[in-house]
């Protein structure tokens, strides 16, 4: 077992399930749901990233004696409620979409089937997860579509936290980036990870040529040189005395990049080195991307933009009991009706409407009804976690790739408009709920 997960929750849920241990209701079978009411502005769709995450999160959520002491020595629970903490096991059921599916407003991303008790302290951790990482690969795969097929890395571990920037990278990779620069991210779930030198190299030594040529001699000339420290022409013209018809690669970190593109990319054909690329990494977004699309950039590198989401750091998901079993064992539905705020009750399950080109139509949502849908449609649930026990499918490393292979499947049924990069508008799907 990993370090215990079961602190990185909100007080408010020990204290709820305290008094549902009190009063009897902890025990009662309850069904919780993860969606988002809307998605974050200029959203025309969503990308579901940090399932597998979240399993291997749920797997270590134990309270061993570190975590009842401080919870004992705080007065947080009673002492019934932390030796029922000490026990505890999640035994239910877990249900969603796969990890680099999209998502739409309402689309139950995940279910969680069990005990009132064995749920809801489950609420903040996984939330934490689905809200950053989603956020971040639904911001990396307009990236991607930018992009047009030339590839991007991950480089923005200095903008968030040590732990964000690992999953960060995770949720890029996912969402279709090449690779990473972090290392943690390349050990923990086999992401490629690039990275050569950065300005301070150059500056250390005496010369921009002393710089490269120490470069080169560890790299190699197939290295990635950095030209824009000083004059990026006089850096071009280095870069390939120094390396040659070999050097692989330059780099460019700042000014008017179209134009130092274009620039660079003559001055190298005018030396010889055609074959050398060039790459941009210069606070970009999906719309500075977009904007050097005519441009004859290599590859990109994008740091702040995409660990945050490109301006939306949470998906804006939420964690709703959406039915429960009552005091004679009879399910009924419940909601929330605050202004705003509403939810929709049920047990639903979730059918993607598909046009007779392969494109999505609609995200349907029957709710405590059978599925009426048959050829045209793709049902979206799998089954995660089944009485407790993980599918380890979804897991690790060889989970990653495969969530990474799924969203470029799923990609191609999203209609031609939902790449739309303008800023605002609605989701490119209508969410459709079918009720009995």
């Amino acid at each position: 077992m990993g370090s215990s997960t079961a602190l990185l929750t909100d007080r408010y849920e020990l204290t709820m399930l305290d008094a549902a241990l009190r009063d009897t209701t902890a025990n009662r079978q309850c069904l919780f749901e993860v969606f988002a009411r809307s998605l974050p502005h200029d959203r025309r769709y969503g990308v579901v990233a940090g399932t597998g995450r979240v399993l291997e999160l749920i797997r270590d959520f134990r309270f061993g004696e570190p975590e009842l002491d401080w919870l004992r020595t705080n007065g947080v629970v009673s002492a019934a409620t932390l030796d029922w903490l000490a026990d505890y096991r999640f035994s239910g059921t877990i249900r969603g979409y796969r990890e680099g599916e999209l998502y739409f407003p309402g689309s139950p991303l995940l279910t969680v089937e069990s005990s009132f008790a064995e749920g809801v302290i489950l609420e903040t951790l996984i939330l934490s997860v689905f809200n950053y990482d989603s956020s971040v690969a639904s911001a990396a795969s307009r990236m991607v579509s930018a992009a047009n097929g030339r590839p991007l890395a991950e480089m923005g571990s200095r903008r968030t936290g040590e732990h964000s920037a690992v999953a960060a990278a995770r949720a890029a990779y996912i969402a279709g980036f090449a690779a990473t620069s972090n290392l943690e991210a390349g050990r923990s779930w086999g992401i490629p990870t690039m990275g050569t030198a950065a300005h301070a190299f150059t500056l250390l030594h005496d010369t921009e040529e002393d710089a490269f040529r120490s470069q080169v001699e560890a790299m190699g000339p197939g290295t990635t040189l950095l030209i824009d420290t000083f004059d990026v022409d006089a850096g071009a013209d280095l870069a390939v005395q120094v390396a040659g018809r070999e050097l692989g690669a330059v780099r460019l970190d700042s000014g008017d990049l179209p134009a130092l593109v274009a620039s660079v990319r003559r001055r190298l054909d005018a030396l010889g080195n055609t074959d050398t690329k060039i790459t941009v990494t210069s606070d970009l977004d999906e719309y500075t991307i977009a904007a050097l699309a005519a441009t004859p950039v290599d590859s990109y590198g994008v740091g702040t933009s995409v660990v945050t989401g490109s301006g939306s750091v949470a998906a804006g998901m939420v964690y709703k009991l959406v039915a429960h079993q009552n005091s004679t064992g009879e399910w009924v539905s419940v909601a929330k009706r605050s202004a705003k705020k509403t939810s929709v009750g049920g047990r639903k399950t979730a059918v993607r409407r598909l046009g007779s080109d392969g494109r999505a139509t609609a995200e349907v949502l029957y709710i405590d009804t059978p599925v009426a849908e048959s050829g045209g449609s793709r049902t979206l649930g799998v089954e995660l976690v089944r009485s407790g026990e993980i599918d380890d499918r979804f897991t690790g490393a060889a989970g990653v790739e495969q969530a990474r292979a799924h969203h470029a499947e799923v990609m191609q049924e999203l209609p031609d408009q939902g790449l739309r990069l303008a800023r605002g508008g609605e989701p490119v799907i209508p969410t459709e709920y079918v009720n009995p």
